[in-house]
Order: structure tokens, then C-alpha cells, then sequence
């Protein structure tokens, strides 16, 4: 499905106004960069959340159909939050699940937070805001496994075109993604 092209040059420019830096900076992964990119500057203003759910929603149509949206902790929570507001404003609901990068030392001890909307063999699209290696998007693929669910494919904001993709389809996971380095540096 094509995206709104309008609306998404729109959010890469909120991206770029608020999000993007040019500067050296050491990454989750490990990895040095001299770029960094805080999704979630951009993605918590309002405008920004009405962006990233409408054209999020729109991904959903080039991947397996899912049940669920699932953002990685804690960029890919805002996201999986907005892309379900917006599926239940189109018809279309689907709960938001948030995969935490380790298991609560208290309470009910989860890696996945609204696990009680899935059933086994739940099919979800994991949302994440950037992709980097791919590490941290692989990593949710197996917390939602153990937790009963079935990934169908993945949903970036930004792929930095740093090896993430390659590695998400090596493991045999669909990967849209709505922008990438080039849209930042040229």
C-alpha cells in the first residue's frame, strides 16, 4: 500500500527537526556512529503521534495480516500505542502489546505487557523506531515467542542501513520500514 506521501514527508521532517543529530555517539548495539537519531522526540508531540499511527497502520497492509502490534521497550511502545488507536478508529482493532528488554524483579514478572489479548499463536507486528543491527528487534521476536505469540513481520521508523535488515530477514521476518539513513544525510 502506497503511503500518504504528504503525511510522510511530514513526519521525516519532524524527524529530522527534532530527532536528528549529527554528532558521535555510541548506539545500544555497541556500535560507534557519528548520528544519532531519538525517534521519540518527534513521536511524542501530538502531531507526531497522529503521523506515526496513520502511516503505521498503512505498513500493516505490505505485511502478513496480524492480531496485535508490539513495540520494543521504550521507542517501540508510543508506536504499538498509536498504530492501535488508530486500527480501532478504522475498523480494524488491534491491541498493543509493549516487549520489555528484561523481565520486571517485581509483580507479575513479564516481558510482555498486555499479554492477557493474546491467545497462543497470536500473530503480531513488532513496531520499533530504529533498526540498527537488529538486535534488540530479534531479542522481542523470541520475548513474544516464549510468551506464546507468532511475529509475521517488522515495522521500522528509521533503518539506519547498518546490517539490521539483512539480519531481520536472515531470520525470515518481512521488514518495512517508512525511512532510512538517506533521508537524514543524504
Amino acid at each position: 500500500m502506497a503511503l500518504d506521501p504528504e503525511k510522510r514527508a511530514r513526519l521525516v521532517e519532524l524527524l529530522r527537526q527534532r530527532s536528528f543529530e549529527r554528532k558521535k555517539v555510541v548506539l545500544a548495539s555497541g556500535k560507534e556512529s557519528d548520528f544519532f537519531i531519538d525517534c521519540k522526540q518527534a513521536v511524542l508531540t501530538a502531531e507526531g503521534h497522529a503521523l506515526v499511527g496513520e502511516l503505521m497502520f498503512q505498513m500493516l497492509a505490505d505485511l502478513p495480516k496480524c492480531d496485535a502490534v508490539g513495540g520494543v521497550e521504550l521507542g517501540g511502545c508510543p508506536l504499538a500505542s498509536a498504530v492501535s488507536l488508530v486500527s480501532f478508529q478504522k475498523g480494524r482493532p488491534l491491541p498493543a502489546l509493549y516487549v520489555r528488554k528484561a523481565k520486571k524483579d517485581h509483580g507479575s514478572a513479564k516481558l510482555v505487557e498486555g499479554d492477557k489479548a493474546m491467545k497462543p499463536g497470536t500473530r503480531v507486528v513488532l513496531l520499533e523506531d530504529v533498526v540498527t543491527t537488529g538486535g534488540s528487534s530479534l531479542r522481542a521476536v523470541e520475548a513474544l515467542g516464549h510468551a506464546g505469540a507468532k511475529v509475521v513481520g517488522i515495522i521500522a521508523l528509521v533503518d539506519r542501513l547498518e546490517g539490521g535488515a539483512e539480519a531481520i530477514q536472515k531470520a525470515g521476518l518481512p521488514l518495512e520500514t517508512l525511512a532510512n539513513r538517506t533521508d537524514f544525510m543524504g
